[in-house]
Formats: structure tokens, sequence, C-alpha cells
């Protein structure tokens, strides 16, 4: 279907500016723009308790969306190109995620690329999985109802904690949510061609993204960074993947979808046709937005066990 007007308005607004050059040096102002853009993400929710701390190393925020004792417990991995976003630009989101889910999301302020490449960030998720598996009653949360959540790069260190986690023999994820994930660094797809340029993300800052991240250092084809050409992807956690039409990411995250349900993995796969790249949890700008926020929390909550009728 054509672009839905929201996100036409937002291609429009976004292809009218002069693009920033991508290069180290336009770094801080590439961040600035990205903490503009996630400002449509509405006026933060107010959840029960929310409080930084300390995940063996790696600055963590947690929020909690009510009294209730040992609530679940969501790890939240944000994106932005493994270059930028942090967890004060996606605290609206996290709330939205919290509330949504009735679960305690712990954010992970991850390292960032180019500062920190792999594998920095992608260790710092994994270590704030373990610690929050190992201290979830000491927040208040249930260390046997454990779940992780990410979406674009994001998506990628979940999709990979989540294969960690299996080869490990722990934690025991009940869920993991990938949402339009990078799961295959060679960006060639079908998707990339129709959609790799005027609808938010693009081919070229894609590639400058995994620059950053591996500086050139690094086998696209590694599993560790393409989750997609991991050789076994059986016993891995079930997953709900969700994807937008006019996304350079689209295919790839279908495409993990439907590898992972041939491995007899648990998969719920949906597609917003019309949406581009980055909406979720943009409540202030998309509709489809909120009810992509609402899927999310109906899939946790059934994977948890607290969905209600």
């Amino acid at each position: 279907m054509a672009l839905v007007p929201q996100a036409q308005a937002i291609c429009d607004a976004t292809n009218a500016i002069e693009p920033i050059v991508l290069c180290d040096n336009t770094l801080a102002e590439q961040r600035l723009s990205y903490g503009m853009l996630l400002m449509m993400a509405g006026e933060p929710e107010p959840v029960f308790h929310v409080a930084d701390s300390n995940a063996d190393g790696v600055p963590v925020r947690i929020f909690r969306p009510s009294p209730s004792p040992d609530l679940p417990v969501l790890l939240h991995i944000h994106g932005g190109g493994w270059t930028i976003g942090n967890v004060d630009q996606y605290d609206p989101i996290a709330r939205q995620i919290a509330n949504a889910t009735n679960a305690i999301v712990v954010s992970v302020d991850y390292r960032l690329a180019p500062e920190h490449p792999y594998p920095a960030g992608l260790d710092d998720c994994w270590t704030a999985l373990l610690w929050a598996a190992k201290n979830a009653s000491t927040f208040g949360g249930d260390p046997a109802r454990l779940a992780i959540i990410g979406d674009s790069a994001g998506g990628n260190h979940a999709a990979v904690c989540a294969l960690l986690a299996r080869d490990a023999g722990s934690p025991d994820l009940a869920l993991q949510v990938l949402v339009y994930p990078v799961t295959d660094c060679v960006f060639d797809t079908k998707s990339y061609g129709e959609n790799g340029a005027g609808y938010l993300l693009d081919t070229t800052q894609m590639h400058w993204f995994f620059d950053c991240y591996t500086r050139g250092g690094c086998d696209p084809a590694d599993w560790h960074i393409s989750p997609l050409r991991a050789a076994d992807l059986s016993g891995v956690a079930p997953a709900f993947v969700l994807t937008a039409e006019y996304d350079p990411l689209r295919d790839e995250g279908e495409a993990y979808a439907k590898r992972l349900e041939e491995a007899g993995v648990s998969v719920t796969s949906y597609r917003y046709d019309g949406m581009i790249h980055g909406f979720f949890g943009l409540s202030a700008a998309f509709d489809a937005s909120r009810d992509a926020m609402h899927r999310v929390g109906t899939e946790v909550r059934r994977a948890f066990g607290t969905l209600v009728a």
C-alpha cells in the first residue's frame, strides 16, 4: 500500500532537509538530530518507579510499572545504528513498554560505536541480561520470567543475546521481541533496493553505521553481527518480529522470522504496511505506533502468562 499520510509527512520533512555528512566529525550533530526525532515519543507516561542502576559495570535504567511484587522483567535494548541513542532519549519509549507489558523494563545504556566498536555494545547487553536474571528479585522482579526486546540495531543485539543465552544454557528467555531488527549486514535485499533512499533510513546510513560498529575489522557473515547467518537457530527463545513495509530492513527481519520458524521456534510476525523504519514508540507522530505498542504488550503478557482475556 502507499505510505500512510503520517509517514509521508515525516519523509517529506526529512527529505527537504540538507542531509548531515556522515563522518566522525558530525557524530555529535547526528546524535542531537536523532534525539530530536525521538521527541515524537510524546510526553513521558507515568510509571510507579524509575531508578538508575549499575549492571556489573553497565549503566541501566529500571522502569517499574506498578508496586506489585515479582513482576516479569524485560531487558530493553535501544536502536540507533549501534552509534546513536541512549537511555535518556529512549526514556519515554521505555515507559510505554513497561506500561504496555506490565513488566519491569531494564533499559541498557550500552557503549556506542565508533568510540567503542564491536563487540563492546554487544558485551554490555549480554552483561546486563545476565545481571537482570541474577538480580531481578532485588528490584521487584521475578527471575523466572525474563524476556528481551530491541529495535533496529537494538534488535540485532537482542537476537544475538538470545542465541548466546541458548548456547550458554541460560538465562531462559520467555520471548525475544525484535522490532525491525538488523539481522544481516550485507545490505543487498529487495527491500534495500525498494526502500534504500527517501524513507528516513537509507542504505548509505546503514553502511556508515556498520563501518562505525565494526571499524572494518569484522566479517559481516559472522552470526554475532548477522544473526541470520547463524548455522542453527533451533532452541532459541520464542520470538515476536515486527517489520515495516517501507523499511530497508524489512526483508531481513522477515527472513529471520522464517528461519526461526523453520528451525522449530515458535514465532509470531507482523508487518505494518505503509509504515517506515523508526515508527515504534513514536506515539505522538504515528497512530501505528500505539497499535504496535499494544501488540508488543499483548505478546509479552502472553509469553509471561499475564494476559487477561
